[in-house]
């Protein structure tokens, strides 16, 4: 596995670090620190980007002695570009497995700066995407990690499970795994409320059936892959209802989950561009890191 870590010099950055350098990896995983100096930022002052340089030289440096004392192969790099197209361009022409990126908190300020870099990386990268936030219970670091995942039936949601399976993860890890069960979609309840005249309620009972009877066999799906990998599962409700973005928040909030994993695209296979429906919205506001698993 090849993993990117785009840093800056922000406390968001010390946590992608010590997240890497902390969990297990599969054997061979490779890890590249890349920091990218901001060329529209310095204008057009070449001492400033020099200086930059040095001083990101001296960061990438010190992320990676500590990859290196946990025993992962590490290399760096520094770049003078736009940062936003710089990492995916980069996780492009290095053939990243995984790109990992800070998160700045959860403010609005945090998100708009979250959206300036981490954003594109999640819309645009041609691989797999954290978005890493700090572990709010760090008593329980050494007890595993709580894992919750997202299953929708989609080839995405498939591709995300058999990651989730195929890692090493602390000792004590356990997942949960969730199918938000969505009646009715937003931005529709017009169109619902003129058919209900014309279509039976029978027959509108028997849909929501069919979509609750689509979650179940996709948490089922899901809990079939993690459970022959011999991982624990958590049991409880399963399907809840709701808008999947609601669900999935709340539940991370309330379950405290250490980290939510989705597939990129959703049932209607969505594009890169629309993907903000569901993952995208997940990965800005959760109170946790993210997961956005691209094939």
């Amino acid at each position: 596995m090849k993993i990117l870590l785009a840093i800056d010099s922000s406390s968001a950055s010390q946590n992608v670090i010590a997240e890497a350098a902390t969990r297990p990896w599969p054997s061979g995983t490779r890890f590249c620190v890349l920091h990218i100096v901001d060329v529209l930022g310095l204008g057009r002052s070449l001492a400033m980007i020099d200086e930059e340089k040095r001083y990101g030289q001296a960061l990438v440096a010190a992320a990676a002695e500590k990859l290196v004392r946990a025993g992962h192969e590490t290399s760096t790099d520094i770049l003078v570009a736009f940062p936003r197209k710089a990492v995916v361009q980069y996780a492009k022409e290095w053939d990243a497995d995984f790109v990992m990126v800070g998160s700045h908190g959860q403010g609005a300020l945090s998100r708009f700066l979250l959206g300036s870099v981490a954003q594109a990386v999640l819309r645009m990268a041609p691989c797999s995407v954290e978005v890493v936030r700090p572990r709010m219970n760090e008593s329980r670091s050494q007890q595993g990690m709580k894992i919750l995942l997202g299953a929708d039936g989609s080839d995405g949601a498939s591709v995300a499970a058999k990651s989730v399976a195929n890692r090493p993860w602390p000792a004590g890890s356990q997942v949960k795994v969730i199918s938000a069960v969505q009646l009715l979609v937003p931005g529709n309840e017009m169109m619902m409320s003129s058919s209900s005249p014309i279509y039976p309620t029978s027959l509108l009972e028997e849909v929501w059936d069919e979509v609750r009877s689509s979650a179940h066999e996709a948490v089922a799906g899901a809990r079939k892959t993690l459970e022959a990998a011999g991982m624990k599962i958590v049991p409880g409700e399963t399907t809840p209802e709701g808008d999947p973005r609601v669900v999935l928040l709340a539940q991370a909030k309330e379950w405290d989950a250490d980290l939510i994993v989705l597939g990129s695209y959703g049932r209607r296979g969505m594009d890169r561009i629309l993907m903000g429906s569901v993952s995208e919205s997940v990965a800005l506001h959760a109170h946790c890191s993210v997961e956005v698993i691209r094939g």
